[in-house]
């Protein structure tokens, strides 16, 4: 999420003038920094105590009473009781005057102030009459003991120590996102669109939670998965993270993203994982299919500045780089990048088994191989992805593959649409075997290649 636009942080107390009302429109994009947020007045309800005059009712006397408060000019109700349900008379005179008394007492003090109904409930249960007061009462001592394991609270204090905002700053561009420690020498995982505006001469501050800040360096970035690494030189005492395994995440397990939305450093928000394999393309221009991914959607809120950051189940352990979201204010088809775009708790990482297999091939080459079939695809007009050229010697020609073929399925997982069959490649590595299914039944063994990615 490249950002443009800083927003004054929330919360500083200074009144907002109202915003025009937006069209809603829909977009996947890793956007920019700004967003405003409204609340609606709402009208005073009645108090159920507070009915006219003409509409009081006193049940408890009897139509003796009521006929003389009437002569009085006093309101009274017509209603009637059953024979099981009349009061009981009292043993000695006065005291059902008494009794009736203290109820319309105790009815006008109860609408008038629940304070005051509270106090003679109190003196009536027979306490000591003094009130309680919550500002006379000691300060609680700090917590102690650990949070409980599996917690978001101990897998904040687990994570939040490993994540690092990224400042970033080119010839013509500036904007902030966030990555994560690998390793104790300094390499840091974060997008490739975080980083980009500063490939080419430009500067990159990474900021740690304690405070320290350190220029970081490119080792390799890789624009077709969004993932880049970066490294500092003469920090100590990092803390790496540990690397979970986004094969085995479930839809509706629990999750923790980290980042610096809008400048704000180190904030945690939680949720759950939405989907899995969501073809989602993030960081690219127009029309673009080299950064299409198969994603992890999340509602755990991921806005920009998150792009990075840590998405960690509740082990403490990282499953996915926060990359994208989904704006219905922004404009444009799915994959725009916009100047204007705010969480609407649809949010998408890459899976961390993807980016690990990149990262590791930078860190040990400075570049990225990509996974690639040598064809070129299309959306089939029934669902799934039809072929178009097929490359002499590609792996899709060796397959046997051949133009106007549709793919419906990746091994296990169905393919809608060229997207789909983009990002099921994309998860893969090269030199794997995989079957497609085709929309005549037939199944063919492709052997996935592998090609230098190529940056700018």
């Amino acid at each position: 999420m490249t950002e443009n636009d800083p927003s004054a942080p929330h919360g500083s107390g200074e009144p907002r003038e109202p915003q025009p009302e937006q069209p809603a429109q829909e977009d996947v994009s890793t956007p920019p920094r700004g967003t405003s947020f409204g609340g609606e007045q709402q009208q005073a309800q009645p108090s159920p105590w507070s009915a006219p005059a003409q509409q009081q009712a006193y049940p408890w006397t009897s139509p003796q009473q009521q006929t003389a408060q009437h002569q009085q000019g006093l309101p009274y109700s017509t209603a009637t009781f059953p024979a099981q349900q009349q009061p009981i008379p009292q043993q000695r005179r006065g005291s059902g005057r008494l009794v009736a008394g203290v109820a319309v007492l105790a009815l006008v003090v109860g609408g008038a102030a629940g304070g005051a109904g509270g106090y003679f409930a109190s003196q009536g249960s027979g306490g000591s009459g003094s009130s309680y007061n919550a500002l006379n009462q000691p300060v609680p001592s700090q917590q102690t003991s650990a949070a409980p394991a599996g917690s978001v609270e101990s897998v904040a204090q687990k994570v939040s120590p490993s994540v690092v905002e990224l400042v970033v700053s080119g010839s013509q561009e500036e904007g902030e996102g966030s990555g994560f420690v690998l390793s104790t020498d300094g390499f840091i995982l974060t997008n490739n669109h975080v980083v980009e505006v500063a490939a080419n001469g430009g500067s990159i501050q990474a900021v740690f939670p304690d405070g320290t800040k350190a220029d970081a360096s490119i080792v390799g970035r890789d624009p077709t998965t969004d993932v880049a690494v970066v490294k500092v030189q003469g920090v100590k005492n990092l803390t790496p993270v540990a690397l979970g395994n986004s094969d085995a995440t479930q839809v509706g397990q629990q999750v923790v993203a980290f980042g610096s939305p809008f400048e704000l450093a180190g904030t945690v928000t939680s949720g759950i994982v939405s989907a899995l394999h969501r073809p989602v393309r993030a960081g690219g221009s127009s029309g673009d299919q080299t950064t299409v991914m198969s994603a992890i959607q999340t509602d755990a809120a991921i806005n920009p500045g998150n792009s990075g950051g840590p998405l960690v189940n509740l082990a403490g352990q990282v499953i996915g780089i926060d990359s994208a979201i989904y704006s219905p204010q922004s404009s444009g088809g799915l994959g725009q990048q916009q100047s204007e775009a705010t969480n609407a708790g649809i949010g998408f990482a890459i899976p961390i088994n993807q980016a690990r297999r990149t990262a590791q091939e930078i860190i040990d080459t400075g570049k990225a191989t990509q996974t690639y079939i040598g064809a070129t695809v299309s959306d089939a007009q029934a669902g799934g992805a039809m072929i178009q050229q097929v490359q002499p010697g590609s792996p899709a020609e060796q397959a046997g593959l051949k133009s106007g073929d549709v793919v419906t399925k990746v091994d296990n997982l169905v393919i809608n649409d060229s997207d789909g069959l983009i990002a099921a490649i994309r998860t893969r590595a090269p030199n794997d075997k995989v079957t497609f299914t085709l929309s005549d039944n037939r199944s063919v063994q492709v052997t996935l290649g592998g090609q230098p990615v190529q940056v700018n």
